[in-house]
């Protein structure tokens, strides 16, 4: 897969994947790999934002658009969720062990949207 994050930041949290090693046969990149990497994507964020290191993550359901082919790399952009949420979320995940947050991922090459995921993700203390 090659992953690799390449940013975390008040937008964000961004991790990225060569199609030359997750093509199909029309040299674009495989949609299971794009959808592989927005997963990732939004999972490395909530891990991130925990910052618990006995936190359980794990994808509840997800749902996957894709809008045009990628050619080069599969940056995939988990979109930082309102400040509201977030609260709602660590407050919830504090107080009983268990939260869960939608997230929202877009995967971008050229400027163009190529591909959006969306992900109802659950934590839980071990």
């Amino acid at each position: 897969m090659g992953l690799r994050v390449v940013a975390h930041d008040d937008s964000g949290f961004t991790v990225e994947a060569p199609v030359a090693l997750n093509s199909n046969h029309l040299r674009t990149a495989f949609g299971g790999s794009i959808n592989a990497v927005a997963t990732l994507a939004a999972y490395g964020f909530l891990w991130v934002e925990l910052n618990d290191a006995a936190a359980h993550v794990v994808v509840a359901e997800s749902s996957i658009r894709f809008l045009r082919p990628v050619r080069e790399t599969i940056r995939a952009i988990c979109l930082r969720p309102a400040a509201e949420e977030l609260t709602a979320f660590r407050s919830q995940f504090t107080a009983k062990g268990k939260a869960r947050i939608a997230l929202r991922v877009n995967v971008i090459e050229g400027g163009e949207t190529a591909a959006e995921f969306e992900g109802i993700f659950v934590a839980r203390t071990g």
